[in-house]
């Protein structure tokens, strides 16, 4: 099995401090900013910060959707989401830029093997970037 990733970035005219309570809000906040592709969240257990356990599937496709359970760990400026029923883990690093901040978000999993495992790497990016994408665009029009 390979690692997966995919990553985007946004620099956003806001504090850290502020951009970083927003991400950390899942009660409120998070769904606001979620794009189309995440159906049916929910938190399960707290709603801020760390500790925070969250619910939702993921349809990356037509055809491919998957069930996350993520817990929450906030360290410093970044923020991890790992997920129960995966190797699937999204980090997100806040940091300050100029006036601004730059907000990048990784997400990483053990790919299949063998020819699924090949298209996996070389489509999968893409498409979980495009999500990335509206999620941080989400992002930037909620700070305003």
């Amino acid at each position: 099995m390979g690692q997966v990733s995919a990553h985007s970035s946004i620099v956003v005219a806001t504090a850290p401090e502020k951009v970083l309570a927003a991400l950390t809000d899942y009660e409120t906040v998070r769904p606001r900013i979620l794009s189309e592709q995440y159906l049916d969240y929910k938190v399960v257990e707290g709603g801020q910060g760390d500790g925070t356990v969250v619910q939702w599937t993921l349809k990356a496709t037509e055809k491919r959707s998957r069930n996350v359970e993520s817990t929450v760990t906030v360290d410093g400026n970044v923020i991890t989401e790992k997920d129960a029923n995966s190797s699937l883990v999204t980090t997100w690093t806040v940091a300050p830029n100029g006036a601004g901040t730059t907000v990048t978000t990784l997400t990483q999993w053990k790919g299949a093997t063998g020819i699924g495992g090949f298209f996996e790497r070389t489509f999968a990016p893409k498409g979980l970037q495009s999500i990335q994408k509206k999620v941080l665009d989400n992002l930037k029009r909620e700070l305003g």
